[in-house]
């Protein structure tokens, strides 16, 4: 069990890793173009992996790589080579829910930590020792279980097995995410990092004798949903976590922007942070800027999981995203009061912008000109990755994050 809880955070570029490291992730996971259970993001390639790990380890923190598909007779013949380029390129841990590959990580790179995927769906204590029995440092617990039973297993597996659990983002419906729904429906397997997300699309319900009459599915006061899982978020009851005795605490979002995975980030280590100030606290207070912060990125109606029951884990009503905020760009540097930037997104001069710093700070600043790269004056900032500069007192941290409220924003 480590000393203190970690928090694991996404990294599904390079760009991202570093924008994870730098707002307060204690570790990070990614994955090659093969074998990572996501292939809609960018993913890394060896060379980006090597330079991720130096990244990562000069700063203290640690890099895992996700082996978790389920590969074929045939891509087993690839792995062997691929786990030695990852473990040279110099990651801390491989993630895995197949026990051939496993066997093979431990073959080919016996010093390098294995973890038990969620994919493997370790749901109670017995899973979990024969996963340590067999080699791994640590197991990723199944998504369904809640808090109690998460205490339990604690109790009864080895003390230096590590207790990993997700805490925050995006929740499969099927069990631990090994669904069939996504290959069923479009060809793409969930199971081999394809998921086209299916349980999210709009469903409505057909009567066979009433054909052209759609009757829409939903979970409330005036319906019953199926599929369509909300968001997952922790923040509130983060205490409780660490206390039955999870070591790392996950955040979701491989397939998530750089934006996402900061501000995501910046507030779970906030919050963590209030916890480890006073562990032995029952008291629990979230500070009230974390809920803020996790409403700024785009996200469905947030949900407590299974931690508390079943019962908690809600449908939302709503098929949409919240998106109340645009990230709009990046700032490069600063000095003597002004800050050159490059573009993510449209603003205008008088806009009124949030700076979300790494070291969690906030800082509201409406710049009253904007100059482009020739040093002339322009009245907004409309092309993709421009560079800009924008006045601003307050001195401003490389790999700032500006953002704007939408016009139309609700709250």
């Amino acid at each position: 069990m480590l000393q203190q809880p970690e928090l694991l955070a996404p990294a599904g570029s390079l760009e991202t890793l570093k924008y994870a490291v730098l707002y307060g992730a204690d570790a990070v996971y990614c994955a090659l173009p093969e074998f990572g259970m996501r292939a809609a993001p960018v993913n890394l390639t060896v060379d980006e992996l090597r330079e991720g790990c130096i990244f990562a380890h000069a700063r203290g923190k640690k890099v895992y790589l996700t082996l978790n598909t389920l590969p074929t007779n045939a891509e087993l013949k690839k792995l062997p080579q691929y786990i030695e380029d990852a473990a040279q390129a110099g990651v801390d841990a491989f993630i895995i829910a197949d026990l051939g590959v496993l066997a093979l990580a431990k073959k080919y790179a016996p010093w390098v930590e294995r973890h038990v995927s969620t994919q493997a769906g370790i749901t109670n204590y017995e899973a979990a020792a024969v996963a340590y029995e067999l080699g791994a440092k640590r197991v990723v617990l199944a998504r369904e279980l809640p808090l109690t039973e998460i205490a339990q297993i604690r109790d009864n597996c080895p003390p230096d097995l590590d207790l990993e659990a997700f805490v925050h983002g995006a929740m499969c419906m099927s069990v631990s995410g090994r669904c069939l729904l996504s290959s069923y429906m479009t060809g793409r397997s969930g199971n081999r990092g394809k998921c086209a997300q299916p349980c999210r699309w709009k469903y409505a319900l057909v009567e066979e004798r009433r054909p052209g009459q759609y009757m829409e599915i939903g979970e409330s006061e005036n319906g019953s949903y199926i599929l369509n899982a909300n968001d997952l978020c922790t923040a509130p009851f983060l205490d409780l976590i660490c206390k039955a005795g999870v070591d790392s605490l996950k955040i979701e979002g491989r397939a998530k922007t750089f934006y996402y995975v900061a501000s995501v980030t910046s507030a779970y280590r906030r919050a963590l942070d209030a916890y480890l100030r006073d562990p032995g606290n029952d008291n629990y207070e979230l500070p009230g800027d974390v809920i803020e912060e996790l409403n700024r990125t785009s996200h469905r109606h947030y949900s407590p999981g299974f931690y508390f029951g079943k019962e908690q884990a809600l449908q939302t009503p709503s098929h949409t995203y919240v998106r109340e905020w645009d990230f709009i760009g990046t700032v490069d540097s600063w000095a003597d009061g002004i800050a050159h930037c490059t573009q993510r997104g449209k603003f205008a001069a008088g806009d009124t912008l949030e700076v979300l710093q790494p070291d969690g700070t906030v800082l509201t600043i409406t710049p009253a000109w904007i100059e482009n790269e020739d040093g002339v004056r322009v009245d907004a900032t409309p092309h993709p990755m421009m560079h800009y500069t924008i006045p601003c007192e307050a001195p401003l941290m490389p790999y700032s994050l500006l953002r704007m409220r939408k016009a139309d924003a609700t709250s």
